[in-house]
């Protein structure tokens, strides 16, 4: 009886050490499989990795605001500019600026959503500074309106802004992209386009249209050496709420819109924002989402879509009724008021006049 005991807890052990060993054995061979994914995405983003200095950047939207602080810093890594937007003024000062950090600026007048003014601008670029190494789509419009007030106008415009826009100009930096195995391409889209947000419908519509497009180019140009990165910001602090287009109760839509995006916890710096994008960029990251709220918002829309939306219901119950000016457009400026113009805002107003906000 007591031989018979004692093996089986000799019999008892030898199954718990074996047991012990076994765990011990998955454990470092999990851990090994972790090394090796580190080790391989360590190697690809090496063997990705781009130098800007002496290359070609186009950016449109460049004159102002996260546009031109991405300009400074490509600028601060020698690379030479190209730069497009609507404003002449705000053109020739963003020039100015850029051309002390030593590296040739060409600055071009340009509606994109004018498919021929893109071609033409594309065209000239070429000319002054030759082939283009990487492409920024930067530029962009937002209306802030209830969707009682959003007209197909509205929707337009934000969709030739946004998606076409950014069609046409990939389509014309492409070919010779392609030629020679080689371009950047970063789409700037919004966490808008991942997660629906209330009272920014043609927003939200054109960024969803651009995120799908980029991500699908991706997919179908990596194989000739050409990385398209998909920006997906959460709030940043680069002083454009001012140039948004407001209807409905406008001050008081402006009000929310703006402070949301002075929040120092929630919204990022134009600069930290540049610097990220322009990282993601170097080493041709498929996609970048700024602030860790959009990136955990994006996570949750993405698991239970229905729950965001529903949430998105609530959110919207707390933002201003239709009515004010209706469907009339007014400007982020002409909706100030003594809250926006108060200490909650002080981080945007100081972006705005840092980042070349406040010529128009």
């Amino acid at each position: 009886m007591t031989a018979r005991m004692k093996t089986k807890r000799e019999t008892d052990m030898s199954s718990s050490e074996n047991n012990g060993t076994s765990g011990v054995s998955a454990l470092w061979w999990g851990l090994a499989g972790i090394g090796a994914v580190i080790a391989a995405r360590t190697f690809i983003r090496q063997q990705r990795k781009t130098d800007f200095s002496g290359k070609t950047v186009v950016i449109t939207g460049g004159s102002r605001g996260l546009g031109l602080v991405m300009a400074r810093q490509f600028a601060q890594e020698g690379a030479n500019l190209a730069i497009c937007a609507r404003d002449q003024e705000e053109l020739d000062l963003a020039q100015t600026e850029l051309e002390q950090y030593g590296g040739r600026v060409f600055a071009f007048v340009c509606d994109l959503t004018n498919k021929s003014e893109v071609k033409a601008f594309i065209l000239r670029v070429q000319q002054e500074l030759g082939l283009i190494d990487v492409l920024v789509n930067n530029a962009g419009v937002i209306t802030v309106t209830p969707l009682e007030h959003a007209t197909e106008e509205d929707f337009r415009q934000s969709m030739e802004t946004h998606f076409w826009a950014c069609y046409h100009t990939i389509s014309e930096v492409l070919p010779q992209m392609r030629e020679r195995k080689a371009g950047r391409i970063v789409n700037i889209a919004s966490f808008g386009g991942k997660v629906p947000v209330p009272h920014l419908a043609p927003y939200v519509t054109s960024k969803f249209a651009l995120v799908g497009y980029s991500e699908g180019l991706r997919a179908e140009v990596m194989k000739d050496s050409i990385y398209v990165t998909t920006v997906c910001p959460g709030l940043m602090r680069t002083g454009s709420p001012r140039h948004a287009i407001i209807k409905g109760q406008n001050e008081k839509e402006y009000a929310w819109f703006k402070i949301g995006d002075s929040l120092p916890l929630l919204a990022l710096s134009a600069e930290q924002s540049a610097r990220k994008i322009i990282d993601a960029c170097r080493y041709g990251q498929a996609e970048l989402i700024l602030t860790l709220p959009a990136k955990l918002a994006s996570v949750f829309h993405g698991i239970f879509p229905g729950l965001t939306t529903d949430i998105s219901f609530l959110v919207n119950a707390l933002l201003p009724a239709p009515g004010g000016i209706g469907s009339q457009r007014t400007t982020g400026s002409a909706s100030e008021t003594e809250l926006t113009q108060s200490f909650l805002t002080k981080l945007t107003d100081d972006a705005a006049e840092a980042n070349n906000e406040l010529v128009s």
